[in-house]
This record gives structure tokens, C-alpha cells and sequence, in this order.
């Protein structure tokens, strides 16, 4: 299991904290000094069944500094989208918890950190 995090996050220690708890090995991957790859990120999106604004945190100051809150939400606007949270990190949703089954949930939920828990 992988679980990308930003230590400053109160929702990432409490994802970390939650899969502690239930015994499970894990890889902590600090996205922000770490950053996914185009491939990776689209890997995950893939996996998690949500297009980049879905995941994007747009209220965070980098992305009015680097334009994405103004950015279409479309298909033509994708690659953009990724390239754009690739480059500043900080702008993907955290934390995301991809289990051995390769499955993916943003863990700021109890029931999504069940949700991963229990297909482990």
C-alpha cells in the first residue's frame, strides 16, 4: 500500500495514524518533495476515476499564481491540468491511499479509509 501525504496535513495523519491502526505495511511517499510524474498522477486518476479538477486543490494560492482555477474543465484542458499539478504539487488533493489491488480513494474520509481497508 501507498499513501501520498503532506506531513502538515491534518487529514494525512489522521489516514496514517488510521492505517497504523489497522496493521497495514505501508509506503509513505511525501508528494510535495516527491512529485508524481505525469504518468503517475494520470495512473492515479485513472484508478480513482476522477479527472484532474476533481482532485486539484484550487483555493491553494499556487494555483491562482500558475492560472488552474481559471483553466476549462474539459477534455481539451486535461494535459494542462496534470502538467500544471505535476509542476506545483501542492495542488493535488491529499492524502491518496492506493492499495495492493491497485486501487486508489482520497483518504479524508472515514469511509474511504475503510474503503481501502477493506479491499486489502
Amino acid at each position: 500500500m501507498e499513501i501520498w501525504v503532506n506531513p502538515a496535513c491534518s487529514k494525512c495523519r489522521t489516514a496514517t495514524a488510521a492505517l497504523d491502526e489497522a496493521g497495514v505495511d505501508y509506503t509513505v511517499r511525501r508528494y510535495l518533495e516527491d512529485p508524481p510524474t505525469v504518468n503517475e498522477l494520470e495512473a492515479v486518476l485513472d484508478r480513482l476515476r476522477l479527472e484532474p479538477w476533481d482532485v486539484a486543490r484550487t483555493s491553494e494560492k499556487a494555483a491562482h499564481e500558475v492560472g488552474l482555477a481559471d483553466l476549462p474543465r474539459d477534455a481539451e484542458h486535461r494535459a494542462e491540468w496534470v502538467a500544471r499539478m505535476v509542476a506545483q504539487p501542492i495542488l493535488i488533493q491529499r492524502p491518496i491511499i492506493t492499495n495492493d489491488h491497485g486501487e486508489s480513494v482520497i483518504g479524508r474520509t472515514p469511509e474511504a479509509l475503510q474503503q481501502v481497508l477493506g479491499q486489502r
